[in-house]
Order: structure tokens, then C-alpha cells, then sequence
């Protein structure tokens, strides 16, 4: 099964995960830390893997011009019944349905994990994107992806089991607040991401790494450990034309 098609089965499970308020990290810290590094709306943003639409909502309530685009057609389709006014497509990431140079700005939140043609998605990327334009890039951290907490104490220690350096899908079951998800993404190390942004010509500005921020309230010990190894990876970069 093709990770776009893991995708579609758990579409209707992740619409009740995004759309629950405070359910997951994007509602307690994630969106906000990400979108500091985004630069302020120009001609047209596109949100490449923009799944049921949050995000496209959000950088619209933020000025931004958004074209949401998503494999999923179930995830589509909840996007345009959540905001009838945006302009939200069904296709592939390797064949985006825009122009040469159509965007100033790409946004690909948490979506570069789940595709299966990583060069290919990137190469899009470049293509639709201006001379100068950017895209800025949240994925799952490598280092993260590669392995797991022995057990759910704040100093558990972090195993990699296999190997950090080779590409692996892998399988995640949450269940929490009544809400069951299955999420399967792609382990890449972070050279092959750079070898794809560079097989595109777009060039790395910004790199962030996100271990989970304290705050007002006590963290558990299961979210401690988290403190210690970061939980996500954002990249800014830019179109700088062929390495």
C-alpha cells in the first residue's frame, strides 16, 4: 500500500484528530512555532499536503492567498466543506496541477514524510515556485523517526534499533481522548532530504529543531522525554536555480 493510500483509509480518522481543539501539538505549540519562520503572504501561497485544511485556514486568516492541494480526495473534500470559499485541489505531489512559477511561497507541513517519491515531490516544488520564492518545510525529526523511548519515564533512554542512515516506513497506532489514528510515514535520514532540495535547486536558510516547549502547566513524564530529543524538524529554503 502506497503511503497516499494509507492516507485516504485513515482520512475520516484524521479529520476528528485535527479538527478536536488542543488534541494534538499543532493546537498547543507546533503552528506557532512553525509559522515563525514563514515568511508574510506575498502573490500565492501553496499548501502542498494540506490534508482536511487547518493550516490553509490559518495562513489565510494570516493574509496569505492559499491554494491547498492534497492526494486524498476524503481529506479534499472535508476542506472544501470547511471552507467553501478556498481553493483546494486533489492531485499528486509529483504532478501538481499549477504553472511554472505560479507560487512565491510552498508551504509542506508534516507532508514530506508521507510521500513516497521524495525527489520527485521536491522537484515540484522548484518547478512551481518563482526565482527567489521559498518553501518552508516541517517534518518529523530523523532522528526521531529512527527509533523509540525504551519506556515512558522522563529519562528513558532513546534506542535506535535498526539503522538511522537507511530509509524505513514505519507504523504508529495512537489512541487518546477517544480518537484512534494509525499513521505510517517514511523514515528518511536528513542527507536525503538535503540531497533532494539540492537535486532541485533550492537551497536550506533556516533550520529549526523542536523538542516540546515547557509551559504553564507541569508536563508529564511520557512528554518530558521529549524535551531531550526533538520531536520536529523545520527547514526553510529557497529557490536558488540548479546546484
Amino acid at each position: 500500500m502506497s503511503l497516499s493510500d494509507a492516507w485516504e483509509r485513515e482520512a475520516n480518522a484524521w479529520i476528528k484528530w485535527a479538527r478536536a481543539p488542543g488534541h494534538d501539538s499543532y493546537w498547543r505549540f507546533h503552528r506557532d512555532q512553525f509559522l515563525a519562520i514563514v515568511p508574510p503572504p506575498g502573490r500565492l501561497t501553496l499548501d502542498l499536503g494540506c490534508g482536511e485544511g487547518r493550516l490553509s485556514r490559518d495562513l489565510q486568516a494570516r493574509g496569505h492567498r492559499v491554494i491547498g492541494i492534497d492526494a486524498s480526495p476524503a481529506l479534499i473534500g472535508a476542506a472544501r466543506v470547511a471552507d467553501p470559499a478556498g481553493d483546494y485541489r486533489c492531485a499528486d505531489a509529483c504532478k501538481l496541477p499549477l504553472s511554472d512559477g505560479d507560487c512565491d511561497l510552498v508551504i509542506a507541513f508534516m507532508s514530506l514524510q508521507d510521500v513516497d517519491d521524495l525527489p520527485g515531490a521536491t522537484a515540484e516544488i522548484s518547478r512551481v515556485l518563482e526565482p527567489g520564492g521559498r518553501a518552508c518545510i516541517a517534518i518529523v525529526h530523523p532522528l526521531n523517526s529512527s527509533g523509540r523511548f525504551v519506556d515512558e519515564s522522563a529519562t528513558s533512554p532513546f534506542v535506535i534499533r535498526g539503522t538511522y542512515l537507511s530509509e524505513s516506513e514505519y507504523t504508529d497506532f495512537v489512541a487518546r481522548d477517544g480518537i484512534e489514528m494509525t499513521f505510517r510515514s517514511r523514515h528518511r535520514p536528513l542527507e536525503t532530504y538535503s540531497l533532494a532540495l539540492e537535486a532541485a535547486g533550492l537551497c536550506i536558510d533556516a533550520i529549526r529543531e523542536h523538542p516540546v516547549p515547557s509551559g504553564p502547566t507541569e508536563l508529564s513524564d511520557r512528554s518530558k522525554r521529549w524535551q531531550r530529543i526533538p520531536l520536529f524538524m523545520h527547514l526553510r529554503v529557497r529557490k536558488c536555480g540548479a546546484p
